[in-house]
């Protein structure tokens, strides 16, 4: 073969030349593929590409084959320069002349190139997994800029994306586990099975102390038993590396982490408790809004102005916000009830933010002998849901502080996906889609 030459638009004669553009190949980037001739239409940019003619020996019983010519396959490409990409591939094909091969003609692969019948390259694949995971686009959007079907496209990333979902030894390495729930559908439970899936997610630190939360599976339904059921089926070595499981105050996932991780620490998670704080204070409000008033809270009443500004830590408020919350108290005597209840549940956020984790335990161990007996009755309800859930809420503190906060992150994903998706219809389809864009598969 004679050096490269410069580069021209292109090579009618290459298979007898043995001339190719060293320039034009470097373009294209196909390994051990030349480039023969490029065009542009309206629709698309076409390049035809083909191999160096040589020796091909049979793939059965390695007699030199005898040359049958080409022939020529079209593949689609990853877009380039604005416009879907047409490749154009001229393959060569063999006969034995072995008259007792069982092989008898062949036709030249390239695995690099695209898997034997495919309609699009293994580059086109790579580039929607990688446009699906990284950019959250769509299967429409991604055919429409590839010029293909719906269907096209995900016919071709579905088995990738299936085989790295049966790849157990993505579960290695899990030391921390979350668990939450979603809803992934909102219509006939005949149509589409479970509105709930339960979703299983990595939340383990790495060597700096970070969380890089993934999500690992999606099974139908929330309960314990679907939790139960799918540790089960992770197997022993699994159960046993897991030292950390964190959860929402739901009793059948505390019952499935009690069940199959003997050796794990159940963590409750500090958003929520927070959150039941919260919904305590709101409830002591507007009993004592009706209490006083005979009516659900209205413009310009005390105790419906304050409402946003009692979900608000102290060190958050403005002097105006002081004020406001300072006068609706004292418009009558019944809302000093309200103030008690805020300034209760604000000890439970107190003992969270404590930077001194050991000082933050105890604070929270004064939450748990002092809520339960409260005089209001939701703060007292509180402090009894808090002492079911000692064990678990203790357990933030000597955990360095553990919590679901990156499942919640994982959900965030899982929502904005769906909504990019409108919908999902194939529960199987969705699951695959939110494993990989929530970090869970690596085809």
């Amino acid at each position: 073969m004679s050096e490269p030459t410069a580069c021209s638009s292109s090579f009618p004669d290459a298979t007898s030349a043995h001339r190719y553009c060293m320039r034009c190949d470097l373009l294209v980037g196909l390994e051990r593929l030349h480039v023969i001739d490029v065009e542009r239409d309206d629709d698309a940019l076409i390049a035809t590409v083909e191999s160096a003619p040589g020796l091909m020996g049979c793939p059965a019983c390695a007699v030199v084959a005898t040359s049958k010519g080409r022939r020529t396959v079209e593949l689609i490409d990853a877009p380039a320069f604005g416009c879907p990409v047409r490749l154009r591939w001229r393959k060569r094909r063999w006969v034995c002349p072995d008259p007792g091969c069982e092989v008898g003609s062949f036709t030249e692969q390239n695995l690099e190139v695209a898997v034997p019948r495919a309609v699009l390259t293994c580059r086109a694949v790579d580039w929607a997994i990688g446009q699906l995971r990284a950019e959250n686009a769509s299967v429409a959007g991604l055919a429409r800029q590839l010029a293909v079907s719906w269907w096209t496209v995900w016919t071709a990333v579905r088995p990738a994306l299936v085989a790295a979902a049966a790849d157990e030894s993505r579960f290695d390495g899990v030391t921390t586990l979350g668990v939450d729930e979603h809803v992934w559908h909102h219509v006939s439970t005949r149509l589409r099975g479970p509105k709930e899936l339960t979703g299983m997610v990595d939340l383990t630190r790495d060597e700096q102390g970070r969380t890089h939360a993934r999500l690992l599976d999606l099974v139908p339904g929330r309960s314990g038993t679907v939790y139960r059921t799918w540790l089960d089926a992770r197997g022993k070595d699994f159960r046993d590396q897991v030292q950390i499981a964190t959860l929402d105050p739901f009793h059948g996932y505390k019952n499935a982490i009690d069940d199959q991780l003997d050796d794990a620490i159940a963590v409750l998670d500090a958003f929520h408790v927070v959150k039941l704080a919260n919904q305590a204070i709101d409830e002591v409000r507007r009993r004592v809004q009706q209490a006083t008033l005979g009516h659900r809270g209205r413009a310009g009443d005390p105790l419906y102005g304050i409402r946003n500004i009692l979900r608000a830590a102290p060190e958050r408020l403005t002097d105006r916000q002081r004020d406001r919350l300072g006068r609706a108290i004292a418009a009558d005597d019944a809302h000093d009830e309200v103030l008690i209840a805020w300034q209760a549940a604000q000890q439970i956020r107190t003992a969270y933010r404590t930077k001194n984790l050991p000082e933050g335990r105890r604070l929270a161990e004064r939450v748990l002998a002092s809520l339960p007996s409260c005089p209001i009755p939701e703060i007292a309800r509180l402090g009894r849901t808090l002492r079911k859930w000692r064990t678990a809420f203790l357990a933030y503190f000597t955990t360095d502080r553990s919590s679901n906060g990156g499942t919640e992150a994982v959900n965030g994903l899982i929502e904005l996906a769906r909504r990019i998706a409108r919908g999902f219809r194939n529960r199987d389809n969705y699951r695959l889609r939110m494993l990989l864009v929530a970090g869970g598969l690596t085809p």
